[in-house]
């Protein structure tokens, strides 16, 4: 299953940006023999005063077609790490060939967007910034591939 990072805003260089590519490499290169990734990632950026419905407009447009729709939202269900590991081995043992992970932008989704997703996951009722949340999502993917080839890294 190929995983894409819809994102709204870009990374650009810097301590999150290194930390995100570290746990991107550590992720695809675990995940190859469990039929996770590689993990792409699509950043958008709306025109100023464009606001959710834009972002929603670009972020559509930025996902792959039947992908399964993952939005991370602050009313989302908050879950265990071998919860996400076991979310992400049942849509790829479903034949899900693709998942699409979205990061909205500072006034969150669209309504009619976010009510598209398949599912919403929270890290917590904490608002958290854009590039934090990439590397927190990135590290979680890499631990959810971790726990699922019985790697000791979940014990860390």
């Amino acid at each position: 299953m190929k995983l894409t990072i819809c994102a709204v805003g870009r990374l650009r260089g810097g301590p999150e940006a290194a930390l995100f590519d570290d746990y991107r490499t550590r992720f695809d290169r675990t995940g190859r023999g469990l039929g996770l990734g590689p993990l792409a990632v699509s950043e958008v950026e709306a025109k100023k005063g464009g606001g959710a419905t834009e972002e929603a407009r670009l972020l559509e447009r930025a996902a792959p077609g039947g992908a399964v729709r993952l939005a991370l939202d602050e009313r989302g269900r908050m879950m265990s790490s071998p919860e996400f590991a076991d979310l992400l081995a049942e849509w790829r043992d479903a034949g899900r060939s693709e998942l699409a992970i979205f990061i909205g932008g500072a006034d969150g989704f669209d309504p009619a967007f976010r009510h598209g997703c398949d599912r919403w996951m929270s890290f917590g009722p904490m608002v958290w910034p854009h590039m934090l949340v990439r590397v927190m999502l990135a590290e979680q993917l890499y631990r959810a591939a971790s726990i699922l080839a019985g790697s000791p890294y979940h014990r860390e």
